[in-house]
Order: C-alpha cells, then structure tokens, then sequence
C-alpha cells in the first residue's frame, strides 16, 4: 500500500516537472520565433549577413533544443520512481558516437556559412577610394582619426602623446602631412560610401561595438586591426566599449553619425573650425 501511495506520488511529481518543462520549452521558442527582444535594424549589408548566420544557428540550435528538451520530459514521465531497485546502465556507445558526429558536423558546417561575412569584414580588399579612419582606444575614451583633405596621415610618436594638451594620439603637428589631420571624439561617415576603420589601442583591451554594424572587435595594444563597413542609412548610432577596461568602462561612449555626402563635407569642415 505503502509502495503504491509512493509510486502515485512519484508520477505527480514527475508529470508535473514534465508539463512545467514543456510550457518553458514552447514559451522560449516563441520568444525567439516572435523576436519579442531582437537586434536593432543593420545599416549594412555586412550585417545582414551577420543576420542570417545567426538566425541560420538558431534554427539548428532551436531544433536541437526542443528535442532535448522534449526527450527529458518523456524520460521524467517514463523512469519516474516506483519503488523498485536502481539498475546501472552502461550507455549506448553507438548514440553517443552518433550525436558526437552531428555536432561536429553542424559546429564545423556553421563556421564554414559563416567564413564569407567574417572575411567580408576582415581581409577582403576595400574599395579604390574608402574613406579611412584610424580608431584609438584609450582609458576612458575613443579617438577617431582623420587625414584630412589631402589623404594622407600625420607622423605621429608615442612621445608626442599628451592628454593634456589635447594630443590623445601623438600627432606630430610639425609634419606638412599632419596640417589637415583630424582628431575627434566621435566618428562621422557619408552614407553609401566605404569606410575603412584601423583599430588599435593605447593602453588595455577595448572593444569597439556598434550594434547597427554588428561590429564587436577588440582592440589589442600593439595590434592594429582592419575592419569596413558602409552605412546604407542616415542617423545616429552609440558606439560603446564591450570590454571591461577599468572604473572609467561606463564612461567609454561615442556616435556614429551616418550623414549624407553633403552633411558629412559640412562636418569635416566644422571640425576643422573648431
């Protein structure tokens, strides 16, 4: 009697864990599904791909999910305690082969969909006439760096570098290439047009995210590194630091402003004013 009483016990318990799990399974696909909380729109054609790949993975994430999920709730409704001796079970070497090899597959087969926007972003070759902006991160802030009309950058050492001045990046203002150089705390570009992005740190690792371009790229003293895009919608977009890179981190903010060809002349000359 004892034993019956435990047994209908056990298989409340176990029915009520398995529906609980399958109501949390099907609510989080529809979170998903229902993009209840999803990415800002890309400006990018680059971002789109970032897009794809990542909804690509949550498909097969997804399924894989709701099967295992799914399967846990069987196995509570089907081996639930009823009051007999535990039985040891070696495992099933074959499955466990199997599902090894399909992970394998998907995790290899995902890098491979994703190599052509990775490489888009890294190590294609840029447009003949991209605007270039060399990106230096420091404690607590963003530098962004412009050669100015005649296209070429400035000398600069990092024994000319004195934040006090206002010479963040060590531009050497006795070099004839450094006349027309700009140094901004926020970046600007003209919509529909390459812009080629020289990432480097001062100090300790950052990381330059701006969502609209689904970019998050650590900048690494001593590194510099490449990264492109071109903006195909006017606005302002935040530029944050994604990296942990002292008290000052919640300070480290900046914009993006994506302006028409116009608008953007009309800014450089401003800075340049100024």
């Amino acid at each position: 009697m004892a034993n019956n009483q435990c047994s209908r016990g056990s298989a409340l318990v176990a029915a009520i864990f398995a529906l609980l799990l399958v109501v949390l399974t099907f609510s989080t696909i529809y979170f998903f599904a229902a993009r209840t909380w999803w990415f800002p729109e890309s400006i990018t054609s680059l971002g789109q791909a970032i897009d794809a790949q990542f909804v690509r993975t949550l498909w097969i994430t997804g399924v894989v999910f709701l099967l295992a999920q799914l399967a846990l709730a069987y196995v509570l409704l089907r081996f639930y305690d009823r009051g007999g001796r535990a039985h040891y079970s070696h495992g099933n070497t074959t499955m466990e082969i199997l599902w090894t090899a399909a992970t394998a597959i998907l995790f290899v087969g995902l890098g491979i969909a994703a190599e052509s926007a990775w490489a888009a972003y890294h190590s294609q070759p840029a447009s003949p006439n991209p605007i270039v902006v060399r990106v230096v991160a420091q404690q607590f802030q963003w530098n962004f760096h412009y050669s100015g009309p005649d296209g070429r950058f400035g000398r600069t050492a990092p024994e000319l570098v004195d934040d006090g001045l206002g010479n963040f990046v060590g531009l050497d203002r006795s070099d004839p290439a450094a006349v027309d150089d700009l140094v901004t705390p926020i970046m600007a570009a003209p919509v529909g047009r390459e812009v080629v992005l020289d990432l480097m740190s001062k100090d300790v690792t950052h990381s330059l995210f701006i969502r609209e371009l689904r970019f998050k790229q650590d900048a690494v003293p001593g590194l510099v590194i490449r990264l492109r895009f071109t903006a195909v919608k006017v606005g302002d977009y935040e530029i944050a630091c994604a990296e942990l890179c002292g008290l000052g981190h919640h300070r480290m903010r900046s914009v993006l402003k994506v302006l028409s060809p116009e608008e953007y002349e009309a800014w450089l000359v401003e800075q340049a004013v100024e």
